[in-house]
């Protein structure tokens, strides 16, 4: 189910600060909105020093009832964004962007609001704190006052914001999320929400003004609340049709996420909060709702669109690998960067990557689109320290196979290898492959002549002389010999002589002066220009002198122990500015940004080239994929 997106951009001529209501009161607080349940947290442990036990009561409770929360819209997004599993389910094909992700940032506004308003009513209240923990009338009675109150309310509510002027100046921002998420589902206004709060607590409240209420009951309605909220919110359709097929009444009384969807296409529609039946007689009802429904559910398990382009990448380490898109949406759309929060989940992490290799799979985990084509990154379950251990390499060749065959089979054009994927020394930088499967369809890339171009092109024209670590390796190789054909003294770091001899030999015969071979960093004391392919320990690195700038090419990248020096970050590019529903930074590069290798693989399939990209680079290709990079919008970071 595509969205109709021509009225998405659509904002009020009057700016938000012009409607009343319209911005959350703490807005300025930023990040630091949370020191709000203070409050909260300080009554609890002041009133435990006091012996309060009413008073702890209704804090912890209200507490408690907030960070689940929280954990619940989270785990939904986390299956949202979970591709290897739901992909053949989505509604939208686009991805999420930056735009709706810095939009939705402050999604949990509203359970904010509510633990505030929960608050005052339990201090106005005192007689509403003594609850028992189970009343069975008050179960009957709160789903009596959702259905008869609540949903008919919300109903009314949701239609009045939909009159043009409230549209215009408050619904316009709920509807501005382009991909249906679970946090859409609280992107909201101020004075939205101040409603919703007031839906939410006619069955709860009313239920304990009648002297049925119970714990229980708030824990049981505000959570199955949040949890449909989120379903109907959801991109992925978890509804099975057969249901409705066996029980049709059931398809009145419970909502779906294509249904809800068509909300968000149409907007003349589909009013309802979780019952259709109120759309029915409403006479609101988009009745494609149930074949869309049926047509969406029966794609589990079939084949769906194929990406024309994979990036085969990898995990770095276990921290690292919490910048996954589907763990926490907003920091991976952030450059990674080791942050405190991530330090309790390392456990869980370690035990989610062993369950990952035990499972032996790669795992598509996101996507974008540029030019109506579908990028998407796929994931091998290893990471970085395995690609260093001698009896892992059979093991990882052969998941990046069984990638590449998987590829082959969907009909994917081109598969484009990271970083360590790619490896000289683990598959000779693809070559394993392709002689092992010379009929292969989907063209193997390695990138790396992109990133070449990026490294040598940010070398100043006027440079004279380089140290190069990393010398005799693919990349380091096609540096020196381009440099040596600009006539650019290279001094290749290099214990082997067979092998400097074999590369100078590569170069054109009037060149291969400018190429000579040092043994130790020492050589490079009087050098500014150092091009890193290599691990560099910080002692090694005091041979550069002041002001030396490192290039670099090395996975990991090198320690910056040098104060006097400047580093480089690995080659990366900007992506074309069409690029639509990229919403996560590749590793620690900046938004928009992708290593250079990903980039060549894209420019590869741009230009429609049928060639594979695997083993030596081509010095001759440099300036070819430099200049096609520019001309499809691409510029170095």
């Amino acid at each position: 189910m595509e969205r109709d997106h021509s009225d998405d951009d659509h904002k009020s001529s009057h700016g938000k600060d012009d409607a009343p209501l319209f911005a959350w009161p703490w807005e300025y607080l930023g990040s630091y909105k949370y020191l709000l349940y203070g409050p909260l947290v300080a009554e609890f442990i002041y009133s435990i020093y006091r012996e309060e036990k009413q008073s702890r009561s209704w804090c912890m409770h209200i507490f408690i009832i907030s960070m689940l929360r929280n954990i619940i819209h989270q785990l939904w997004s986390s299956y949202d964004g979970m591709l290897f599993l739901n992909r053949d389910r989505r509604l939208s094909q686009s991805g999420l962007d930056f735009k709706q992700i810095d939009s939705e940032w402050h999604w949990d506004n509203f359970i904010i609001l509510q633990a505030i308003v929960g608050s005052v009513l339990c201090l106005s209240f005192p007689s509403l704190v003594a609850l028992p923990i189970w009343d069975n009338r008050g179960i009957i009675c709160c789903i009596i006052l959702h259905v008869v109150l609540a949903e008919p309310l919300y109903y009314l509510m949701h239609r009045f914001l939909h009159l043009p002027e409230l549209f215009k100046h408050y619904h316009w921002l709920h509807h501005s999320s382009k991909v249906p998420h679970p946090f859409t589902a609280g992107h909201s206004t101020f004075l939205e929400h101040l409603i919703l709060c007031v839906i939410v607590g006619i069955p709860t409240l009313g239920t304990t003004l009648l002297g049925y209420g119970s714990t229980s009951m708030f824990y049981g309605y505000i959570f199955i609340f949040d949890f449909l909220r989120c379903l109907g919110h959801s991109n992925i359709e978890v509804i099975p049709h057969q249901i409705f097929d066996i029980l049709p009444p059931l398809k009145y009384l419970i909502y779906t996420p294509t249904y809800h969807g068509l909300h968000h296409i149409h907007k003349s529609s589909n009013f309802c909060l979780f019952m259709p039946l109120f759309d029915v007689l409403g006479n609101t009802i988009d009745e494609r709702s149930w074949n869309l429904h049926k047509e969406t559910s029966s794609r589990a398990g079939r084949k769906g669109r194929v990406p024309d382009f994979v990036f085969l990448a990898h995990g770095v380490d276990v921290v690292s690998s919490l910048h996954a898109p589907f763990v926490f949406r907003s920091f991976s759309s952030m450059p990674f960067t080791a942050k405190v929060f991530l330090l309790p989940m390392w456990p869980f992490s370690l035990i989610v990557i062993l369950a990952m290799w035990g499972l032996s799979k790669t795992f598509p985990v996101s996507f974008y689109k540029l030019r109506g084509s579908l990028y998407q990154l796929w994931l091998v379950p290893r990471f970085g320290f395995q690609y260093f251990l001698p009896f892992a390499a059979d093991g990882i060749n052969k998941h990046i196979e069984d990638a590449i065959l998987t590829a082959d089979r969907l009909g994917v054009k081109i598969i484009s290898l990271a970083a360590l994927n790619k490896n000289e020394a683990l598959n000779g930088g693809g070559v394993l492959f392709v002689n092992k499967h010379p009929h292969l369809k989907v063209r193997v890339v390695h990138g790396n002549t992109l990133t070449a171009a990026v490294i040598l092109k940010g070398i100043p024209e006027e440079v004279e002389e380089v140290f190069l670590a990393g010398a005799t390796s693919k990349l380091g190789r096609a540096i020196a010999i381009y440099l040596a054909r600009r006539r650019v003294r290279v001094l290749m770091l290099t214990q082997s002589t067979e092998r400097f001899a074999k590369i100078q030999k590569e170069a054109p015969k009037d060149c291969r002066d400018f190429l000579v071979q040092v043994t130790k960093y020492q050589a490079a004391k009087h050098c500014k220009t150092w091009i890193i392919g290599k691990w560099t320990t910080p002692r090694d690195q005091r041979w550069a002198p002041p002001g030396t700038h490192f290039h670099q090419f090395v996975v990991p990248t090198i320690i910056p122990f040098r104060r006097d020096c400047t580093y480089g970050s690995l080659a990366a590019m900007k992506l074309p500015d069409d690029v639509e529903g990229l919403g996560i930074c590749e590793y620690t590069l900046e938004r928009g940004a992708v290593h250079a290798c990903h980039a060549g693989g894209v420019v590869h399939f741009l230009e429609g080239w049928k060639h594979h990209e695997v083993g030596a680079i081509d010095v001759d290709q440099i300036d070819v994929v430099w200049e096609a990079a520019m001309r499809h919008g691409m510029k170095p970071c």
